[in-house]
């Protein structure tokens, strides 16, 4: 008869129901029990043995109610216990034994490695680095030798990946967990303090063991490199005689994807220790890791030390100051309070004379004539710069540049105004050929005018932008056509009638 396999979301039912911590009890005994070759228990027993919480042991009927809703979520499996039978009735009411079924146990399995990556502390594991050396070593003198031994070569190659597998992940989960440890703030200062130092001695001595360790492992994994195919073929072939058949692949692809497995291990073994190109290897990368780990280790002690120095909290500040303001009897005293706080004086402080008159040492801040502050003063609370004063730097050059452009515009300006402005209205069409200049300074005069035109067919007068010219501008047939050559193309549409002249405030 066929049994359905439980569900995952049931299997994980009993972590968060309503009576967890009984459960997590049970299966955590049942656990216990696996591992001790125990073949079953009863609900007395693990009433008996169970770890309860609380220091509260259920009675038994709850237990048993707990060990029927585990079983028939998956977790435990169950048989009728007929071993304590003694009488007709007791062979009729319901006893059973119960034991960690497979799933359970898987489910077990899962969680302890769950809690166990948790709570696992990520260390700089300078002893790997020399067993990973060792083990090169050996690699090379198989390698050299007559006859391949390919029992010892699979031994070699499995204890280095499976070091160099704990060295990485350790590596990579130690310096994650670094600005964790940095931010830490919340212990004893003191005895934060000393983990700090401790944690910087400890980072220093692991970048001179990486140091001096790299460079051999990089000089051997080049030595072992025309001879590592070999190596890795013979673990591969040793490996895949194990390999049970499943009627689908053959022997060939098995070997197949047992040597690309190793190949994938080996380089990436190899680029750990030595770069590629202009990529740094990951060896460095940690390196540089850890020795920036330090300085900010070091800036953090630096901040522990300024907060024993008696450095003010500013919450705690104004947390003491609304108490004071709570404490005032009047409305005038807490406006004293409230000027002295926040320095609403005077700003003669500043030693900022007033530009109309003196004003008396006794005159209140309201009442005071305004002063004003240079912005800088107001942001950095100084006039000069931090630092180093800059460099003057001669820009004199720059300036004559600059004028001598600005007076060949302003000549080109005036010309296309002076061409343009000749008070007497003429056609676009007649207007010829026109440069740069005179072309932009017709764009914005025609631009400004069609801006106050409210129908296509009104004609429209009105001062330019910067009020030097007046223009009037009127509308022809709507079939008309003007074009006109300039040297940034030929600008063509309907043509209008253009008059420009100066305006009374330029002629004045």
């Amino acid at each position: 008869m066929a049994t359905s396999t439980p569900r995952a979301d049931l299997l994980f039912r009993h972590v968060s129901a309503e009576r967890a911590d009984v459960y997590r009890a049970i299966m955590n005994l049942f656990a216990a029990a696996k591992r001790q070759f125990r073949l079953h228990l009863r609900p007395d027993e693990v009433r008996a043995e169970a770890d309860w919480p609380l220091d509260s042991m259920p009675t038994l009927e709850s237990v048993q109610q707990a060990l029927s809703q585990l079983a028939e979520w998956g977790n435990l499996a169950s048989q009728p216990d007929t071993t304590r039978v003694s009488s007709l009735e007791d062979f009729y009411r319901a006893r059973f034994l119960y034991r960690l079924s497979a799933e359970g146990e898987a489910v077990e399995t899962a969680m302890a490695a769950f809690v166990k990556a948790l709570a696992r502390r990520a260390e700089l594991q300078s002893v790997a680095l020399e067993d990973i050396l060792a083990r090169l070593e050996a690699l090379r003198e198989l390698a050299a030798a007559a006859e391949l031994d390919a029992a010892k070569v699979h031994e070699a190659l499995r204890d280095l990946f499976t070091v160099f597998s704990s060295l990485a992940e350790n590596a990579q989960a130690f310096m994650a967990g670094i600005s964790r440890s940095i931010e830490l703030q919340r212990s004893e200062v003191s005895a934060l303090m000393d983990y700090k130092r401790r944690l910087i001695d400890y980072l220093e001595r692991f970048i001179g063991d990486l140091v001096a360790r790299s460079g051999a492992i990089g000089g051997v994994l080049h030595a072992l490199e025309p001879s590592s195919e070999l190596l890795l073929s013979a673990a591969a072939r040793r490996e895949a005689r194990d390999v049970a058949p499943d009627g689908q692949d053959s022997g060939l692809d098995v070997l197949s994807e047992k040597l690309a497995s190793w190949q994938e291990r080996w380089t990436g073994l190899r680029l750990w220790f030595t770069s590629s190109g202009s990529e740094p290897s990951q060896a460095e990368l940690l390196r540089g890791r850890a020795r920036s780990a330090i300085p900010q280790l070091l800036s953090a002690i630096a901040a522990l030390h300024d907060r024993q120095g008696g450095r003010s909290d500013r919450s705690a500040d104004f947390r003491v100051l609304s108490n004071w303001f709570a404490e005032c009897p009047d409305d005038g005293s807490a406006h004293r309070l409230y000027r002295a706080a926040f320095s609403l004086s005077a700003a003669r402080h500043l030693a900022l004379v007033c530009p109309d008159r003196d004003v008396a040492a006794s005159t209140p801040w309201a009442r005071a004539p305004a002063v004003q502050i240079h912005p800088k003063l107001r942001e950095r609370g100084s006039l000069t710069p931090r630092g180093a004063p800059p460099k003057v730097r001669d820009r004199s050059q720059e300036r004559l540049l600059l004028s001598a452009r600005l007076r060949e515009e302003q000549a080109d300006l005036d010309a296309a105004r002076h061409k343009l402005a000749r008070g007497e209205p003429v056609l676009l069409s007649e207007l010829g050929h026109l440069d740069r200049h005179e072309f932009g300074l017709l764009l914005s005069l025609i631009g400004e005018a069609l801006s106050a035109q409210t129908t296509p067919d009104a004609p429209v007068e009105r001062d330019n932008g910067d009020g030097l010219l007046r223009i009037r501008l009127e509308p022809l047939g709507p079939h008309t056509y003007a074009c006109i050559e300039t040297e940034l193309g030929v600008f063509g549409g309907r043509d209008h009638r253009l008059t420009v002249w100066w305006s009374e405030s330029r002629a004045s």
